[in-house]
């Protein structure tokens, strides 16, 4: 009995707190559909394809030097990035960084921070539900 109850006891502690990372990420998720359906009722969900489109265009609409989201975060999600600074950033990808988009403050901040300095404006809902769907499946 013991030799069954360990591993059910491990796959547990190591299923369970990544449940609970989870469980912000699908309200931020919600809260970014809600808004998109608001403003367009053809909303019908997001896309990580659209996502990933986003992630690497090359806009030229905000700051110089970051003209794509890979300007500061590497041209692979599971790779660290740095800043123009130079100041290291963890990897994007939910699979390396698992607590990554499970504060909705902290994520809110950033994608206002970086919609700003690639795009020279806020993310639309649609673009922010698209990107997040895409760092998810990474």
């Amino acid at each position: 009995m013991k030799t069954r109850l360990f591993p059910c006891l491990l796959l547990t502690t190591l299923v369970l707190p990544l449940a609970a990372l989870a469980a912000p990420r699908d309200e931020i998720a919600g809260q970014y559909a809600a808004a998109a359906k608001a403003a367009s009722p053809a909303f019908s969900g997001f896309s990580a394809a659209r996502g990933e489109k986003l992630h690497f265009t090359k806009f030229g609409t905000g700051k110089a030097e970051t003209p794509a989201c890979t300007s500061c975060h590497a041209d692979r999600p599971r790779s660290a990035g740095r800043t123009p600074a130079g100041k290291p950033i963890e990897a994007l990808a939910v699979s390396v960084t698992p607590a990554r988009y499970s504060d909705p403050a902290k994520v809110e901040k950033w994608f206002k921070r970086n919609c700003n300095d690639v795009l020279g404006r806020e993310c639309t809902p649609l673009e922010k539900g698209d990107w997040l769907a895409y760092m998810i499946t990474q």
